[in-house]
């Protein structure tokens, strides 16, 4: 089954950015190389020279170049595989009430654009704002988290005259705030969220709606 990333363009499938090798060892390899890079761009910006990724993942620097034969191929490698987590964690909620299931996936979204920031910037020097990765990647988000914003619309849990992409724009501004701790984080998308809330959950908690 293909992943919401694949799905979304077929002019420019991201699985087309970067084919994973289909020998075990190679992949196994690829797969290393790619989790070294998510932990050192995490820790350490994604200035962090390829050395030290090599180096993390206990590969050799020839390795890591035979599966990214520079520095902007590993850079959307990892850019896309951050993506493709986010959509993928949307089916995980289905079995949540409409605005738990909500609530969950913004928090992983929070976690994302906290992280994808250092990538994106670094990005920036390789490919421009429109370029096929920023759109498609930007699609298969949108594509992701519709089904459990409309469910919330739907069970009055989240008000209605707002959309998902602007969803995406107040959090992202929330999880830019430099130097911001954890719970000063949580404690602003937490506001953010009753903001969000519908009329009917306004009605269960007593809330009665502004005149």
């Amino acid at each position: 089954m293909s992943t919401p990333l694949e799905q979304s363009d077929a002019h420019q499938p991201l699985h087309a950015v970067q084919q994973r090798p289909k020998r075990a060892d190679a992949r196994r390899n690829y797969e290393k190389v790619l989790a070294a890079a998510r932990e050192a761009f995490a820790e350490r910006g994604a200035s962090t020279s390829l050395e030290e990724i090599a180096r993390r993942a206990e590969v050799g620097i020839g390795t890591l170049y035979r599966n990214f034969p520079n520095r902007q191929a590993l850079l959307e490698a990892v850019y896309v595989d951050e993506v493709e987590d986010l959509c993928r964690s949307a089916s995980e909620f289905d079995g949540l009430p409409p605005w738990d299931a909500f609530v969950a996936w913004v928090h992983r979204l929070v976690g994302y654009l906290a992280t994808k920031q250092a990538l994106a910037h670094e990005l920036l020097e390789y490919v421009d704002r429109d370029a096929p990765l920023f759109k498609t990647c930007r699609e298969s988000l949108l594509s992701a988290g519709q089904p459990l914003l409309d469910r919330a619309q739907h069970a009055g849990e989240l008000r209605p005259d707002t959309d998902l992409w602007e969803i995406i724009q107040l959090v992202g501004g929330i999880a830019k705030i430099p130097a911001a701790e954890p719970a000063h984080t949580e404690h602003m998308l937490q506001i953010a969220l009753d903001g969000l809330r519908g009329a009917r959950r306004d009605r269960e908690r007593g809330v009665e709606p502004a005149q």
